[in-house]
């Protein structure tokens, strides 16, 4: 059965870069629907024209209700990043895919892409690009009048991803059409049309650190030992937390980011949220960010103070609680998602207590992990072992029922 609504994937080029059936459904329908751009390549439609303006939520109802031929005009592939994955679940729709902007971009470059990152800042923020792409050989950038080229440039500049070079390819299949070659530095001051997509390229390996970044790696205060959560109890508790690429995890007394910084590696796809009332330490976990390619959302402040600020966790770090474990709790306890997971770190057997009982009584299960490190110093032409703090590490987790 042929559907009466058609979505068709349209270039810059126009009705001329269209097949011959595709040119016929578009005259034969009665109701033409698209942007102003896409409408103005057919000045001889004979039907209606229907401008899309506000939310895609008013565009569908009006088209539930239709019962005239219908055919809405979208960019390319209207299954990339377009308005046809959002309409078919809302309705009946065929769809007739034109070549997308990247694949063209590719083409230009002569380069294959299935090998590529491809992602979207269009209409989007920026932020978390940095973990997203960090380490990719291809990147594809679907970009807007905001994030343009530029604009991508020196926000890859402020994390030093210089190893990447990049493409700009504008008005594809257009008459103005235009594709050039840019060092990040370059790129930062180009100027060109709003329609455009961007590639990047490695030309050279970036820094790449594994699971369980060395302690000495970091920027951090210190005193008699770094004030940080050692590399060992870094690994276990991020283990707890039982992250997945998408994850939105809150850190809770972030101090020099390195739970955090190391979250957004594994969670690259979520995002990674921390609070520190001191303003040296934050200092510290700025330059940590940029060192590790971590675009994290953080802020200053003493918890429970500021975290409605953040977004619903999948997970929760407390690394410190400064006096205040009950207002931690009863925010994170009751704003975590249904399945996820609080883990705790206590030095004290009082916090301890506190931390369990405070989970208890918020209906949370516990598991709870007593790690005694040791890490072996050499003495003269002998080696000995040098113990670090004994540290509870307490995981509570939500049940999905809940």
């Amino acid at each position: 059965m042929t559907a009466r609504i058609k979505i068709i994937g349209i270039g810059d080029g126009g009705a001329a870069g269209l097949l011959p059936k595709y040119q016929e459904m578009i005259q034969e329908s009665e109701l033409l629907m698209g942007g102003e751009r896409q409408l103005s390549f057919f000045p001889e439609y004979k039907g209606e024209k229907a401008v899309i303006k506000g939310g895609l939520k008013q565009m569908t109802e009006r088209l539930k209700q239709e019962e005239r031929k219908t055919v809405v005009l979208a960019s390319g592939d209207p299954l990339f990043y377009g308005i046809g994955s959002y309409l078919s679940k809302e309705t009946e729709v065929e769809i007739h895919p034109y070549m997308s902007s990247v694949q063209l971009a590719f083409s230009r470059m002569n380069e294959s892409w299935q090998d590529a990152y491809v992602t979207s800042v269009h209409g989007r923020s920026m932020k978390g690009l940095a973990q997203r792409i960090d380490g990719k050989k291809k990147v594809a950038l679907l970009t807007d009048a905001e994030n343009r080229p530029a604009a991508i440039a020196n926000y890859l500049l402020s994390f030093g991803m210089t190893e990447y070079t990049a493409f700009v390819a504008e008005n594809l299949g257009g008459s103005e059409e235009r594709c050039t070659r840019l060092t990040l530095e370059e790129m930062a001051d180009w100027e060109g049309s709003p329609l455009n997509v961007v590639i990047l390229k490695q030309r050279s390996e970036g820094p790449t650190w594994g699971f369980g970044i060395e302690d000495e790696e970091f920027f951090q205060r210190k005193p008699e030992k770094g004030l940080l959560t050692k590399k060992e109890i870094r690994i276990l508790s991020l283990g707890a937390l039982g992250l997945k690429e998408d994850s939105t995890m809150w850190d809770i007394g972030i101090c020099t980011g390195s739970v955090a910084i190391e979250a957004a590696k594994i969670a690259r796809e979520g995002a990674v949220f921390g609070i520190e009332k001191n303003e040296h330490d934050l200092e510290n976990c700025y330059e940590n960010m940029k060192k590790f390619r971590a675009d994290l959302t953080v802020v200053q402040g003493k918890a429970p103070e500021r975290l409605d600020e953040f977004p619903a966790p999948d997970a929760v770090f407390i690394g410190g609680t400064a006096g205040g474990m009950d207002g931690i709790l009863d925010v994170c306890c009751s704003r975590l998602k249904p399945g996820g997971r609080i883990v705790l770190n206590a030095v004290t057997i009082e916090n301890l207590a506190q931390a369990v009982e405070g989970f208890k009584n918020r209906s949370y299960e516990t598991a709870i992990t007593l790690t005694q490190v040791s890490r072996s110093k050499p003495i003269l032409n002998l080696t000995r072992f040098d113990a670090l703090n004994p540290i509870y590490i307490i995981t509570a987790t939500r049940k999905k029922g809940d």
